[in-house]
């Protein structure tokens, strides 16, 4: 199979990536997309620094939590004191971590670049606590999920106006769900703001509540 720009644009078993990876000797261990990853940074000619365990194992647990601490690379982890944080912030005495913050956790931690923040733990902890609204977030970051919904995201999160929404994760699948059932581009373009500005509307946040 020709390993090019355009094998993105398809969608990939996460077995078929693994195989592809043993043949061009990369790992073929991680998610799914640490190894569209890694096929894309080889065929960009980037160098590939994929002992990603390294950075977990020197990264020193953060000393004080904050709605801005990062996801990634910052030593955050669902330990006790995160627990406390999270129990402190919600008036709760007891907090128990849910399966959509572990899967916003893996997506930051495989894609560093979105800059998620534990506001946005926050955010989808939230927007999740119903059973519909729970399962709807975990059909759409599956792990079988496809490299169309993953470049979406970060086409999304890289656009400033964006910014505006909250949860931004939220927004993101709405406007996908929206391309998905029209015969559009699967990607992500900023114009998709003002096409589906109903849709998205009630999640826009006043000028205070965005620098909180």
């Amino acid at each position: 199979m020709d390993l090019n720009e355009d094998f993105f644009k398809h969608y990939h078993y996460k077995t078929e990536l693994a195989a592809i990876c043993r043949q061009h000797r990369l790992p073929a261990s991680g998610t799914k997309t640490v190894l569209n990853q890694r096929l894309q940074a080889l065929v960009a000619g980037q160098r590939l620094d994929t002992p990603t365990s390294k950075v977990k194992r020197l990264a020193k647990p953060v000393k004080e939590l904050s709605v801005t601490t990062p996801l990634a690379n910052s030593g955050f982890s669902f330990n006790a004191a995160a627990r406390q944080f999270f129990a402190a912030y919600f008036h709760v005495s007891k907090f128990a971590f849910t399966k959509p913050m572990a899967v916003l956790k893996r997506q930051a931690e495989a894609q560093p670049q979105l800059a998620l923040t534990v506001a946005d733990l926050i955010d989808v902890y939230q927007a999740t606590r119903n059973s519909k609204a729970r399962q709807q977030f975990l059909a759409e970051n599956a792990e079988e999920k496809t490299y169309e919904w993953n470049r979406f995201v970060h086409d999304f999160f890289a656009d400033p106006a964006t910014r505006q929404f909250r949860p931004r994760l939220k927004v993101a699948a709405i406007l996908w769900q929206q391309i998905k059932q029209s015969t559009a581009p699967k990607q992500y373009v900023h114009s998709l703001l003002q096409a589906y500005h109903e849709a998205i509307a009630g999640y826009v946040q006043t000028s205070s509540e965005i620098d909180q």
